[in-house]
């Protein structure tokens, strides 16, 4: 009975080894590319809704702001899409939001390249949106117009920018990977704003001055519209660019992109607008001068604009000029090589003009006004465009061995005699179909001189660009084949991980390799003391890789860590 009353004990298994030919783990890459996608149609899916429920939420302000001028505003239709953009997008919306912002305690959620994407777009975005809405209504206020719209839009898409201001600066979960790219874009939508309402404003005050009032009333409305007008556009973009500039750091940045908007907009843009000016006051001077054919009264007419364009563009132009030759020896060359370009291209035109119009005083000697006035806008783009060339580009002078190596300087020529080449061909083209069709009917009354004299200029001034800048080209590349010179870049970016201030490292980096620079803090109680940068920058020397990671410190530490492609 006993031993029927009692179980048996099962054996113990042995312990077992899984064999070696058991599946593995799946390997990591494929969770980070699930965790990309899923990011990406997150992110994607919560800009759509928080558009949609803003505009949602402006429609149905704008109906409470003209509930006592009109109660059925824009009908049964428009109404009912409001109310469903606001009252189903807007919680999805929270939602979403709230799950997002739960996410981003994990780090790998704060670095992720979505997470900046997104709250780049949509800040630049609300902010653009809600400015030109506020302007919009404030300028329609000077007309004595009340736009609501407007004016609801711009409040709800500003508190839009206010929220997402505040999580790009937030403490924890900013952004880690574009997280300068607000700062960037604001800072040139505010100074691109700016600067039209203060060309806008101040070209009004000189029209009135030279012309007088009654030529601007004739025009449409007092004078004192414009001015005014201008003025709120440029205090509200000053306002905008000072914010970005200055209190959040764009103007201390280094990173590409504020290099880009720095050369481009800041030197480039500025020196345009600069130079456009100036040519367009000399050319109004010199018909003033030897063109008495049309009223002055016309020729002074876009002088008001240009002086303003004029002095405003200089203005920005020297600022930031300035701010480029503190830079890294790149963004100098860049800002000085892109107002080569600018001067280059007025100069050019220039030559195709004189030329044209001198074909044209050929072809046409009754038609001297006309050609006049064409040969006296060839001169002033020639004589503003070529000293700036000069000036920039140097040609006379002896260029160093280095200097010629230079990525820049080889992408700048090869840009420059490229497009030149792309223009005349374009030009000759014209000119063949200009000769065949002269060939197959010449009885519409031009002569061939007439109908080739334009792009013949063209092909001209093309040409001369094309055949000087490549015989640079060849001369830069008989040197570096002489010298020995690699003018291939070593290091395409530099991640520098650093406690601390990185300003001198940066420039050294960027002095050293010409690669683009980036800064990782560390997350460290108190920054201590970090490595010499010409300490840096020689642990650098010989180093290749298109990213190279460089750990900076503590103390004198230096760790330079090439990753793989």
């Amino acid at each position: 009975m006993s031993e029927m009353g009692t179980t048996p004990a099962a054996p113990t298994p042995a312990p077992t080894r899984a064999p070696a030919s058991a599946p593995s783990a799946p390997p990591p890459t494929a969770g980070s590319a699930q965790r990309t996608v899923r990011r990406l149609i997150v992110y994607t899916i919560l800009f759509a809704l928080v558009t949609i429920a803003a505009i949602g939420i402006a429609g149905l302000f704008e109906r409470l702001l003209e509930l006592g001028d009109r109660v059925a505003i824009g009908g049964v239709t428009d109404l009912a899409l409001s109310l469903a953009f606001a009252l189903i997008g807007g919680p999805l919306a929270a939602v979403l939001w709230w799950v997002v912002w739960r996410r981003l305690r994990d780090e790998s959620e704060r670095t992720s390249l979505a997470w900046g994407l997104y709250l780049a777009v949509m800040y630049t975005v609300s902010l653009i949106v809600a400015t030109s809405a506020l302007l919009g209504t404030a300028t329609a206020g000077i007309d004595g117009r009340w736009l609501p719209g407007d004016f609801a839009t711009g409040v709800v898409w500003a508190l839009v920018w206010v929220w997402h201001r505040w999580m790009w600066r937030h403490p924890v979960k900013r952004p880690v990977r574009l997280g300068t790219v607000p700062a960037v874009a604001g800072s040139v939508y505010g100074l691109v704003i700016g600067v039209g309402g203060a060309v806008n404003a101040l070209g009004s005050l000189f029209d009135t001055a030279i012309r007088g009032a009654s030529a601007q009333s004739i025009a449409g409305g007092p004078w004192w519209r414009t001015v005014i007008e201008g003025l709120i556009w440029a205090a509200v973009g000053g306002a905008i660019w000072w914010w970005h500039w200055y209190r959040d750091g764009t103007k201390r940045l280094n990173t590409g992109l504020a290099a880009v908007a720095l050369v481009v907009v800041g030197v480039m843009g500025a020196g345009i607008l600069m130079l456009g000016g100036l040519g367009t006051a000399l050319d109004v001077g010199l018909r003033l001068a030897f063109d008495p054919g049309d009223p002055a009264s016309e020729i002074l007419r876009p002088l008001g604009t240009a002086l303003a364009a004029m002095l405003v563009g200089a203005a920005v132009w020297i600022h930031h000029r300035r701010i480029a030759v503190e830079r890294s020896a790149g963004t100098r060359r860049a800002s000085t090589l892109v107002m080569s370009a600018v001067g280059l291209s007025a100069a050019a035109s220039g030559i195709g003009v004189v030329l044209n119009a001198t074909l044209a005083a050929l072809a046409s000697p009754l038609a001297a006004s006309d050609t006049r006035a064409l040969l006296l806008g060839g001169i002033s783009a020639l004589v503003v465009g070529g000293p700036t060339w000069w000036l920039s580009w140097k040609p006379t002078r002896h260029v160093e061995p280095s200097e010629i190596a230079t990525t820049a300087r080889r992408v700048y020529l090869v840009a420059v005699f490229g497009l030149s080449a792309v223009v005349a061909l374009v030009a000759l083209l014209v000119i063949g179909f200009r000769l065949f069709e002269f060939g197959l009917d010449a009885t519409t009354g031009m002569s061939l001189l007439d109908r080739v004299r334009a792009p013949l200029g063209l092909l001209v001034a093309t040409a001369l660009v094309f055949g000087y800048h490549f015989a640079v080209w060849r001369h830069d590349r008989a040197v570096i084949a002489a010298e020995g010179l690699s003018h291939e870049r070593r290091i395409g970016r530099v991640i520098l991980v650093i406690a601390g201030d990185a300003e001198a490292l940066e420039r050294a980096i960027g002095d050293a390799t010409g690669a683009s620079v980036t800064v990782w803090q560390r997350v460290v109680a108190e920054p201590g003391a970090v490595p010499d940068a010409a300490a840096v920058a020689g642990a650098l020397e010989g180093v290749t890789g298109k990213r190279v990671v460089v750990l900076a410190g503590p103390g004198d530490r230096i760790e330079v860590v090439p990753l793989a492609d």
